[in-house]
């Protein structure tokens, strides 16, 4: 398949906007989470486990990769091919970035603030994770474990990841019996998961206005040349007055809602208004929805099958 110019520049700016993401996550974790002897959830917190035991003698990102290659393996014929690279590049880079900062910080960037380092590296880490997953990338662990289950179970895939990431997080404390280290790495999980949704929802949110106005021709033209969106005519009937009205239904980029406003206000200062934050928008003129897809098999009914036989 032919990809155009314009193809080409997104799938550049997703990759470099992954790298980012990973670096991000990374740097969190090297400097603020490990010198603090937290053990997270997923594969990383595995690794960490095996870091800790073998006396800060092995990089992280040694067992980190290994783990996550084996994993792949096993996943190569359950989840595809496509996930298996996707997840094998965003691995490598990320154990490449851990694998240079392990050695660097030694110590927390913090001094005796364990709560703070925490925080900052959880923040950190969940915005990386949320720029990665956001523009399809992947940085392997414990999603390669949910893909897998959750194409033969009935578990999601969000809650799968939760249920991994819980039990390492507390089969730490048998290894090291330090019930604050176990603490942190509950609060790790809970701000890392606020923070990877907000970094998420932020790129894809979007705002919808519902638009009453008599002159709504004028508005929907001002919409359309000054501020690049496009508007949907809506045909209802008002109860109360029993008489036809013309809707606008606009959706816009949330930083692009107070040029709309000023369309509106400018050509009719008391049009009705009606305005919902979106929590994604997708499609012309927005972002391209980054999901992966289970290979579609249509299905033949009883009915077709005994057509096709007569």
């Amino acid at each position: 398949m032919k990809l155009s110019a314009r193809d080409i520049f997104k799938q550049s700016q997703d990759y470099v906007m992954i790298v980012i993401g990973l670096f991000l996550c990374a740097f969190g974790f090297a400097a603020f989470i490990i010198p603090e002897n937290v053990v997270t959830g997923g594969v990383t917190g595995i690794a960490t486990i095996i870091y800790f035991l073998s006396g800060k003698t092995i990089n992280v990102a040694v067992p980190n990769y290994i783990i996550n290659v084996v994993l792949l393996i096993i996943a190569y014929r359950v989840v595809g091919r496509k996930f298996v690279v996707r997840t094998i590049f965003g691995a490598t880079l990320f154990n490449v970035f851990l694998g240079v900062m392990n050695p660097i910080f030694t110590h927390p960037l913090v001094e005796q603030q364990p709560f703070m380092n925490i925080m900052i590296g959880a923040v950190l880490c969940g915005v990386g994770l949320g720029i990665t997953f956001s523009h399809g990338g992947s940085s392997g662990g414990t999603d390669v474990i949910a893909a897998m289950v959750n194409k033969y179970s009935n578990v999601s895939f969000g809650r799968m990841m939760l249920y991994c990431d819980l039990l390492i997080i507390t089969s730490s404390y048998f290894f090291f019996h330090k019930v604050d280290s176990t603490l942190f790495g509950y609060v790790f999980l809970v701000i890392n998961s606020v923070a990877a949704d907000m970094a998420i929802n932020n790129r894809v949110q979007g705002v919808q206005f519902l638009i009453f106005s008599e002159h709504w021709l004028d508005i929907a033209n001002a919409i359309n040349n000054e501020a690049n969106r496009g508007c949907t005519l809506i045909h209802g009937t008002g109860w109360y007055s029993k008489r036809d009205v013309k809707m606008l239904l606009v959706v816009c980029r949330r930083y692009e809602s107070i040029n709309v406003q000023r369309i509106i206000k400018r050509i009719d200062p008391n049009a009705f208004i009606s305005m919902a934050s979106t929590n994604s928008v997708f499609g012309q003129g927005f972002d391209e929805m980054k999901v992966r897809l289970n290979k579609y098999e249509p299905k033949i009914s009883d009915e077709n099958t005994d057509v096709q036989k007569k």
